[in-house]
């Protein structure tokens, strides 16, 4: 087998399809698909069911996709070691961000990455807690922050805590609510709400709150996105709960401190076995964290 026959074969169990398989790695489906059944067949083993309507892994594929994430990223990385060990930093940086961090400018800090570091191609997107914890630990992103619930383990990544952050509760500005000074849960009982998906690691954390406050906790609008949050409330249709930074920046709402709110962790994640990108971006967000707090 060959490292070419390898990416190819990851590239389907990423995409669960030969035809975005070929188009990530630029090349035409055939080819592709020719180079997976040779690398088969030197198994011995199929690694893909293969249907008209999907492809999924067998056993077998499952134990080779292991084995051989590892094996493609050790050897992506010579390059980059070799490099580093003579002062140069390059390869890539892949990171990861929830669409609600507030507590630092990844962009500015991005920049600043890039000029010190041009040779070094950065990647961003934006995901789930739960997605970028599970990219960073399987080594498909080499940076990621994130929010989730205090005392929800880390397992498989190495960690820093940025910030812990109350949520407040966000209303129309014509609810009988809007007004008062501080909430309890209680006070939100049976009231309309605008939440994030069922399972998410951020509706995980306001029904946690609402069950050890004995409150019902009736979500009506599920979103994937803090901005539709703030039009669903602007709009009236819905009471939310978000961190005050961010309903600091919304507008058309009132935003009300809710006295047992839930609080989230933001945190930065990186892998235990750092690239030499990711090691020298860790150390620009220490020196960046370090200067703000001398401030």
């Amino acid at each position: 087998m060959n490292l070419k026959q390898i990416e190819y074969a990851l590239a389907v169990a990423d995409t669960g399809s030969f035809t975005r398989a070929a188009e990530r790695c630029h090349v035409v489906q055939s080819a592709l698909s020719h180079q997976v059944a040779r690398l088969e067949s030197q198994l011995g083993t199929l690694l893909f069911e293969r249907s008209s309507r999907r492809v999924r892994l067998t056993p077998a594929g499952e134990a080779f996709v292991l084995s051989a994430r590892t094996a493609l990223e050790a050897t992506r990385r010579i390059a980059e070691d070799v490099a580093a060990a003579c002062g140069e930093v390059r390869g890539r940086l892949s990171i990861g961000e929830i669409s609600s961090l507030t507590e630092l400018d990844l962009v500015d800090l991005l920049a600043g990455f890039h000029g010190q570091y041009p040779q070094v191609d950065i990647r961003w997107l934006i995901g789930k807690s739960e997605l970028l914890i599970a990219d960073v630990r399987e080594r498909r992103l080499d940076v990621a922050f994130i929010g989730v619930w205090p005392g929800e383990p880390l397992a498989g990544v190495a960690s820093r805590l940025l910030a812990a952050e109350e949520l407040v509760a966000v209303l129309p500005l014509q609810h009988p609510l809007a007004g008062i000074g501080r909430l309890a849960l209680e006070q939100l009982e049976d009231q309309p709400l605008v939440d994030f998906q069922a399972g998410s690691g951020a509706r995980r954390q306001t029904d946690e709150a609402f069950a050890a406050a004995g409150v019902r906790h009736r979500v009506q609008f599920e979103v994937g996105s803090i901005g539709l949050i703030e039009k669903f409330v602007q709009r009236g249709l819905a009471l939310g709960l978000v961190p005050a930074r961010i309903a600091a920046g919304f507008k058309g709402i009132a935003a009300v401190p809710v006295c047992d709110a839930p609080v989230r962790h933001l945190y930065a994640i990186w892998s235990t076995t750092p690239t030499p990108a990711a090691r020298a971006f860790v150390q620009l967000l220490e020196q960046n964290l370090a200067a703000r707090a001398s401030h």
